[in-house]
């Protein structure tokens, strides 16, 4: 029997929505701090710690099959002290922990599971757990019951696990100092070489299912493809965006992105939507379009930071975090169609166009369901052919269908979503939103990042100098970690380029000098967490890519964008310091460290400085928009100024608006002309 407890447990007072769902178990919940731990020490009780997140399927499955058992509550009431985490809350337990299971069981996810020593040492590790045995798995009460035979019966052998366990992660991100040269474009090539190996060449993207976007990949070989000329990575680059795009990996009616797809062809995804995801992927389609001018990778992005503004925007500017994968209990419910419903709201022929464009058959392709994920099954120049229609009015028509559709689809019931206000998601947003204003001239996009960035500036600043994490119903809190003084920095600086407002690129500035001062550990490394921060039985390193950007190799990029505005090359050299730092783990793993090679890119590529001066003609704003210049800095000033390097010396010809372009520290003759500074940024 499955039933809710009538008073409430410890997680009701938090603000985390993840904690929230679970705040009616009968578990005995906290949320990690000193009383859990102080009552583990004092009772001499194993810690039972959960880790997940709001959106997680099989976070939602544990918790109804487990969590709200009152059998299975009990057993964990009366022999562990039960710790509830929302690891979009805490990176840094659910590095530690995460790391620990993928060492251990050669896998890892959420709901993650492990069993702690009261000193936060692991013992025992797992992810899902279905109540009784199945689909191979253990069952949850099994587990429990044998660990706690374990911790009395065979106490020192779990003391001994928990210590090897515990050396073990306190190695797992070590790095040995390299000294010596910085490492060369040959690292990039090497990794862009490895990458376009494991391409599918049929349906794009890397490997089988399921399949990731991969994104800081994709990003390394566009870059690749600028450097070296070898349009084959372009080529490998635009199938995969192409067949994303079409597949139902890609919200057709709504725009924006899924989380991955559960086949190798894009067509069935994993329902979620995460902010990170729709922050970063625009800004890969948005350089897609400018290397290959397909008007397609446009409309995505444009759709995708639309439904962003429409659905995920805070009403005073920041971002949501996510929207769940279920509705109505059950994965996929509000966005799979079938021929009837979509005939019955937009009639037989309007409707069956509709099916044969998005492939909705009476056998469907969702779970046996009869259901269908929509994907673009023939595309609009096919149906035109076989129709002897043209193609205007094709498209016309299927464009009534989708606004149609989507309208029906709005009366469904929602999934739930995620309204905490996370820094660094929020700076990933901030670019790609300022990013896209400026690249494609769109005002609107530029507008929510303004209002975005002086939300985060405001409410979640702590007072000191220093940024909070979190911001939820009212409340800010956490300490920030790595990611978020990096991601907002870095948010900083491309809304500057996009607006010229130096307020922005004063305190990307100053974040990344806090970032320096609380991460970084004087050697070419940065910690996730800050100085001073709780102690844990680790403190982890931000080294690798995962579904956001490392943050050292953001911090890392920042540096470099930011050193034309520096006195002294402090910036310059620190950067340097990680390139060498990261230089093994950059060749031996090239797929967790894409965004660390970007970076490198940006410094071994010299980057290409454009300061406008006395004013920013639209014409010239629009045409820098449809390039691909991934390495460009952009500056702005009304007459020379001596308090940055970029500005020196630059002055307007003749009162006329006037560009300079400069790289490795030589500085083209002033362009009054769009032709002339076309010219001097090169073909």
């Amino acid at each position: 029997m499955i039933a809710l407890t009538a008073r409430p447990n410890r997680l009701i007072h938090e603000a985390s929505p993840y904690l929230q769902q679970h705040a009616h178990n009968p578990v005995d919940w906290y949320p990690w701090g000193s009383e859990a731990l102080e009552r583990a020490r004092k009772e001499d009780k194993p810690i039972f710690l959960s880790i997940g997140y709001s959106s997680c399927h099989w976070c939602h499955v544990m918790e109804r099959e487990s969590f709200a058992d009152p059998e299975i509550a009990a057993v964990m009431n009366q022999h562990f002290v039960c710790i509830k985490v929302d690891r979009e809350e805490r990176p840094d337990l659910d590095d530690i922990y995460q790391t620990i299971c993928q060492m251990v069981t050669r896998s890892g996810g959420w709901p993650l599971s492990v069993w702690l020593t009261p000193d936060q040492k692991p013992f025992y590790v797992g992810t899902y757990f279905p109540p009784t045995e199945r689909y191979g798995r253990p069952g949850f009460r099994q587990v429990l019951m044998a660990l706690v035979r374990a911790w009395r019966e065979k106490r020192s052998e779990v003391e001994q696990v928990a210590a090897q366990w515990a050396d073990g992660i306190a190695r797992s991100d070590a790095l040995d100092v390299v000294t010596g040269d910085l490492p060369d474009r040959q690292l990039i090539t090497d990794a862009a070489r490895a990458f376009a190996a494991r391409i599918d060449p049929r349906h794009g993207g890397f490997g089988g299912a399921p399949k990731f976007p991969n994104t800081f990949a994709l990003e390394l070989m566009l870059r690749h493809w600028k450097a070296s000329g070898d349009g084959l990575y372009l080529k490998l680059v635009t199938l995969t965006l192409r067949k994303m795009a079409e597949g139902g990996i890609y919200d057709q009616l709504g725009g924006g992105f899924h989380r991955y797809s559960v086949d190798e062809r894009w067509a069935v995804p994993h329902f979620e939507k995460m902010l990170y995801d729709n922050a970063v992927l625009p800004l890969l389609y948005i350089a897609a379009w400018q290397a290959a001018a397909e008007p397609r990778f446009r409309r995505v992005a444009e759709e995708t930071l639309d439904y962003v503004i429409r659905e995920m925007t805070h009403p005073d500017g920041g971002f949501y975090s996510a929207t769940d994968a279920d509705s109505e209990g059950e994965e996929g419910r509000f966005f799979v169609w079938d021929r009837q419903e979509i005939v019955a709201v937009l009639g037989s022929d309007l409707g069956e166009l509709i099916c044969r464009h998005y492939g909705v058959t009476d056998r469907g392709n969702f779970e046996h369901s009869g259901k269908t994920v929509l994907h673009i099954a023939e595309p609009p120049e096919a149906l035109a052919q076989a129709l002897n229609l043209p193609l205007q009015e094709v498209e016309a028509r299927l464009a009534e269908g989708r606004r149609r559709l989507l309208e029906a689809r709005e009366k469904r019931v929602p999934p739930f979503r995620d309204e905490k206000v996370l820094t660094a998601w929020n700076g990933l947003m901030i670019s790609a939103m300022a990013r896209a204003g400026r690249s494609l001239r769109r005002r609107e996009y530029t507008d929510a990042a303004r209002r975005a960035a002086d939300f985060l500036l405001s409410h979640l600043a702590d007072g000191r100098g220093g940024l909070l994490r979190r911001y939820k119903d009212g409340q800010a809190g956490i300490p920030g970690y790595l990611e978020d003084y990096a991601c907002l920095a870095a948010g900083l600086i491309d809304l500057y380029e996009a607006t010229f407002e130096e307020r922005y690129l004063n305190e990307a500035i100053r974040l990344t000098e806090e970032t320096l001062r609380r991460f970084y550990d004087g050697s070419g490394s940065f910690y996730l967490t800050q100085s001073g921060s709780e102690p844990l039985i680790h403190r982890p390193r931000d080294l690798m890519d995962a579904s956001v950007p490392a943050g050292s190799a953001v911090a890392a990029m920042n540096l470099l964008r930011l050193q034309p505005y520096r006195g002294d090359d402090r910036f310059r050299t620190t950067a340097e310091e990680a390139f060498r730092r990261h230089r093994d783990l950059m060749s031996r793993a090239p797929g967790g460290t894409a965004t660390m090679l970007q970076a490198l890119d940006f410094y071994l590529s010299s980057p290409t400085e454009v300061t406008l001066v006395g004013g920013a003609p639209e014409a010239w704003l629009e045409a820098l928009g449809r390039r691909y210049e991934p390495n460009l800095v952009l500056t702005r000033v009304d007459a020379p100024r001596d308090d940055a390097p970029i500005w020196a010396g630059k002055a307007a010809v003749g009162g006329a608006p006037t560009a300079y372009v400069c790289r490795n520290f030589a500085c083209s003759p002033p362009a009054t002309t769009w032709e002339e500074l076309a010219q001097y940024l090169g073909s």
